[in-house]
């Protein structure tokens, strides 16, 4: 049976954990529309992406 060698405390768990939380996803505003959208992802409200029209426009 594998045992531990030393007892790894709160601090170094701590530090080995550091990278692994959840960033917030990051929004960018559209140069042409103004609207807040994902980096590399379509507008859903003009239907855009990378300048190209790829879906109908949505209506609010």
């Amino acid at each position: 049976m594998a045992v531990p060698k030393s007892k790894i405390t709160k601090s170094k768990r701590g530090m080995r954990r550091a990278h692994d939380r959840l960033d917030a996803p990051s929004f960018i505003e559209d140069s042409k529309t103004g609207n807040l959208r994902r980096n590399h992802h379509i507008d859903l409200k003009a239907g855009t992406y990378n300048g190209r029209q790829v879906l109908e426009p949505q209506e609010d």
